[in-house]
Parts: structure tokens; sequence; C-alpha cells
């Protein structure tokens, strides 16, 4: 598993990549996961179950993602690889730089890979341009894709022109164990409406601007937890003062991943504001907790919950205070512990894991290929980026082998595989 967001870090594909990772442990496979250094976290670690963790020495550069380097990265890679005994590398998040260069380093090196989207993007603005051809250079040669919702398919096989068949749909989960509702029902007065989320635009912190004082007016009895930090915080903050709200809207700044439930315990309502969102397992943990969610209608957010559990609304301030109001009417006929066992049956990392390995499995029979059989996909990425691309790898290629001169793969010590068991004893 290799992405530049990882734990200490907290947020959906590091939440993924762990519990993705400590499933596939319980089915008998070795997992190894490579993120970059955070703070003095440097170097390797073990998690639960024996779960390994290189931090590489590669501090994050821009939004936890490293430097981007091209070849910077190969020899650490290469040794990883080689001393772990890997035999499939699986690449998470198209923003990760770290991601993007284990994969071409791996295809190089002659490994089968895989890349998981996590996230959905544009075609028109600049950033989302310049993404889609780094994803279209890194897709031309992955062995299989695998998408967390239908509509993120959709979306990353027409950003990176990859063949449908070869990308699969496999939705994150939630664990049940952990996000499960209050023993004892809330109150309804007051109604609490819950907000976990990253405060900046692309999560639609400006309609909650919008949205807060008017349902705040049209409902007395009602108040707002908002858990969350970023950029967008202050004008969250000025509409509270603006309105005089500062009993009603509790800001709580970031809230650690522990606490998680217990805010969503205090509430009877989950509000998702995204303006775009591949899947939101957000949503997933409010559901579990026994909260009745009103999100916008984005991505494949729609995918995710039955009708009866969620309230879909436009990413408009006024379609959204709608869709509050149905849910406030709808509330009292809601029962948590029923919509907790429902999410039991629909979500389970354990299912995750199988299907993920159902996708290994056919990645690892598809056949090898020589660098000169696999330069033509990279040709096919446009006129001038189709050239460059096919440099890039040559210059790849060549350094490798330089490298294999240099310390042969005998040269380079196997690391002792331990059971977990021995890893508790140490």
């Amino acid at each position: 598993m290799v992405s530049d967001f990882f734990y200490p870090n907290f947020g959906g594909v590091e939440n993924h990549i762990y519990l993705l990772s400590q499933c596939l442990l319980k089915l008998g496979h070795k997992v190894v996961v490579m993120t970059h250094a955070y703070a003095n976290r440097s170097g390797v670690r073990y998690m639960t179950n024996g779960l390994k963790v290189y931090y590489v020495p590669w501090k994050p550069f821009l939004m936890q993602n490293t430097l981007p380097t091209f070849y910077g990265t190969l020899p650490i890679i290469r040794t990883i690889l080689i001393r772990e005994k890997i035999s499939l590398v699986h690449g998470h998040q198209a923003f990760s730089t770290l991601c993007h260069e284990a994969l071409m380093h791996a295809r190089t090196m002659g490994y089968k890979v895989i890349f998981t989207d996590h996230s959905l993007y544009g075609f028109s603005d600049i950033g989302s341009i310049h993404m889609n051809k780094v994803l279209q250079f890194t897709l031309a040669d992955v062995t299989q894709a695998i998408c967390v919702s239908h509509t993120s398919k959709e979306n990353t096989v027409l950003r990176s022109g990859l063949p449908p068949e070869k990308v699969f749909v496999i939705p994150n989960a939630v664990d049940t164990t952990m996000f499960k509702p209050a023993p004892e029902r809330l109150s309804m007065d007051p109604i609490v409406i819950v907000v976990i989320s990253r405060l900046v635009y692309r999560k639609g912190a400006d309609l909650l601007v919008e949205v807060i004082p008017e349902v705040c007016h049209l409902y007395p009895n009602v108040r707002f937890i908002i858990g969350g930090d970023g950029p967008k915080r202050v004008r969250l903050e000025e509409m509270r003062e603006k309105h005089s709200l500062q009993d009603r809207v509790d800001m709580l700044g970031a809230v650690p991943h522990a606490k998680v439930r217990s805010v969503l315990n205090s509430g009877h309502i989950f509000l998702n504001s995204s303006l775009t969102e591949a899947f939101c397992i957000a949503i997933l943990e409010a559901a579990s907790c026994g909260l009745l969610t009103v999100s916008t209608r984005v991505g494949g957010v729609p995918e995710v919950l039955p009708d009866d559990m969620i309230v879909l609304a436009k990413p408009d301030p006024s379609d959204m205070v709608h869709a509050i109001k149905k849910a406030i009417r709808i509330l009292p006929h809601i029962d948590p512990q029923e919509m907790h066992r429902r999410m039991k049956e629909m979500y389970s990392w354990h299912d995750v894991a199988k299907r993920t390995e159902i996708v290994y499995d056919r990645a690892l029979r598809c056949s090898n290929q020589t660098l000169l059989e696999r330069l033509p996909r990279y040709l096919t990425c446009g006129a001038w980026a189709g050239k460059l691309f096919c440099l890039v790898m040559i210059i790849d290629f060549i350094l490798w082998r330089l490298l294999q001169l240099w310390q042969p793969d005998s040269e380079v010590e196997p690391v002792p595989d331990f059971k977990r068991t021995e890893l508790k004893r140490g």
C-alpha cells in the first residue's frame, strides 16, 4: 500500500488504507504500507496485528504531499520492494505524489500495480487539467484500477482513458463496532444537527454560512455542532457573530477520530454540504450511529445510502434548507438502533477486503510485458505528452538497470517475516 496520506494524519483515504490492510492481514496476506515521514515519525513502525509501515524520510511539500522528484524515490522504493518480497503494489489517491512515483517505479521493475481513486475531478480548471494528465500517465500502464463508486469509475475512465473493463467498483465501508448509536435515544428538544468536515470550499463550507442562519430562524429549537477546521472556519465564526448564534452553533475545531462517535451521538441529523464527493465515509459513520443524513446530491453520494436513510438536495442554500425541513418532519420515525443494524448488513470492511482480493488475483494472472511492449500505451497520451512520458519511462528503466549493476537484487538482504504472536512477545 502506497500513499502520501496515512496515520497519524486522519481522513477517508487514511482510514481506508488502514482498515483494508487490517482485513487483508486477517485473510492471511502480508501487507506493508509506505508513506512519507510525519514530523518525528520516520523509519519503520508496527501497528495493530503486525501491520508494518515505512515512513520514508521525505517531508511533505504541499497539502501533505511530497515534492515530485520523478526518480529520487527509485532507490528506496526498489529496496523496500525487494526486502519485503512484494508481489503487488497498490497505490491510493490521485493527488498523492508518492503513489504516482511508486507505481511508475514498480511497473519499471516488473511488478503488478493496482490504483484506487478516492476523489472526483473536473475537466475545465487548470488544476484538474494538470491532474488528469498525470493520472493518464500513471494509469496508462496500470494493471487494474479500483474506484469507490460508479460515479467515480465514470469520472476516472473519462479522465484517464483507461478501458472500463480494467476498472472495478468497490465501495468504502464503516467499522460498525466503533460507530454505534447512544444506548438511550436523545430528547427531540433541542434537535441537534451535526457537521463534521474539513472547512474548505470543496466541502461546501460556504453553503453552511447561508443555510445555518435560515434554519435557526425557522426552528428556534434547533442547534448546530460543527466539528472540523480549515480556511473557511473564519467565515462560519463571522456568520455566528453576525446573527448572534453563539448559543446555538458550537464550533469544536478539529475533532480527533477517536472522538467522532461521541460527537455524532450528541446529534439527530448529520449534514453534509460537499460540492464534490466520490463516496463520503462520514455519511456511513453518521448512519451507523443512527443519525438521519441530509446531503448534497453530488458525485457518488446518492449511491451510499437507501432513500429512507438520507435526504438529498441540490448544492443550493434554499434547497438544502428545504431538505433539512423534510428531515426534521420524518425524524420522529427514525429508529437509530434499526439503522445501525441495517448498516452492519450493508457495509463491512471484510467484504471490501474479499472483493479487493479478487482484483489482486486477477492482476497477478496478467502476463508480464517488456518495456518495448509497454511504451506504445504512453504514446496514446498525446502528441507531445506521449513522447515525453515514453522518455520518462526509458530514463527510469536505465536508472533501474544502473541500480541493479551497483547493487544486484541478490545483495539486498530480505527481512524476516514475523508472525503476530512473535511481535506480541517481542
